[in-house]
């Protein structure tokens, strides 16, 4: 989100929509598909939360294979009326919040190379599908998306799309849930990682703060590298209702006259679950 302005490619429709093209996948693209769904199988139990488990399991994603939208989008419908549809790669915010009022995903089309398993800039099928798709199965999580898209159209006419984008990166993308058994994944940047699976939980780097909607919204973030601060939400159900019972007009104008907080930071507010000591971040900056 709050891209640069973005032309749309020759053949895709006016929502930017392109057909998925099942067919035209080679051998290496679906084992490609394979060797990374496996291995994210084999790590995320115990880390995950156990609705993306179970989101993986109704829709079948464990078959061999990159996933057939359409047959996808059929039981995704059946859950909770979402489905997903394809794109030739980043589209507009104004695009991307229209769809997801609608409860539509986009997804790329394409997969990674073999020799890009661990980082690609710009998402593909597998992060899209993989990460965040499961949890569209759960209603209290589609609800949310439901809102947020709702709400980015908002922001979008209010020229305030920077802030609510800060929203999706720290929860949709990057976010942690509190649960019984201590901290559990939820964001598909992180679940869709190998790498990043492991070191949002495990690693003692980064800070892992308390969700705080005013604070989340301040707070800058990186796109380029493992994130220096993960907040934690209570519940879905906490995060929708919070979503939708927050007069976000108001936020807006209260966050334009307050100055951004550095992604280190920590605020004496904070509900600190780790403190991180910023190690990695350093050494990547030396």
């Amino acid at each position: 989100m709050a891209q640069d302005i973005l032309i749309r490619p020759d053949g895709t429709a006016a929502d930017w929509t392109i057909p998925q093209d099942w067919d035209a996948y080679t051998a290496e693209d679906h084992a490609t598909w394979d060797t990374l769904f496996d291995r994210q199988a084999r790590l995320l139990p115990g880390r995950v939360t156990p609705e993306f488990i179970d989101g993986l399991d109704m829709l079948r994603l464990s078959k061999p294979g990159i996933p057939d939208f359409d047959e996808l989008s059929e039981r995704l419908m059946k859950a909770t009326g979402w489905q997903v549809v394809a794109v030739p790669g980043l589209v507009p915010d104004d695009v991307f919040f229209d769809h997801l009022a609608n409860r539509r995903f986009v997804s790329g089309n394409f997969i990674r190379r073999p020799d890009q398993l661990d980082y690609l800039q710009e998402p593909d099928v597998f992060h899209d599908v993989f990460g965040h798709v499961p949890l569209l199965a759960h209603p209290v999580f589609a609800d949310y998306m439901q809102a947020y898209g709702e709400g980015g159209r908002r922001a979008a006419q209010a020229g305030v799309i920077e802030k609510l984008a800060r929203l999706y990166w720290y929860t949709v993308e990057f976010g942690l849930v509190r649960s019984e058994g201590g901290l559990k994944l939820y964001g598909a940047g992180i679940v869709s990682s190998y790498t990043e699976s492991v070191f949002a939980l495990d690693d003692p780097s980064p800070n892992r703060i308390g969700f705080d909607l005013r604070r989340l919204m301040r707070t800058k973030y990186r796109i380029d590298d493992f994130q220096q601060n993960y907040f934690v939400i209570d519940s879905f159900e906490d995060l929708l209702d919070q979503t939708l019972n927050t007069d976000f007009g108001p936020l807006y104008a209260e966050l334009e006259g307050q100055e951004d907080i550095e992604i280190e930071a920590i605020l004496p507010t904070d509900q600190v679950y780790t403190r991180g000591t910023q190690r990695y971040a350093r050494e990547q900056a030396a």
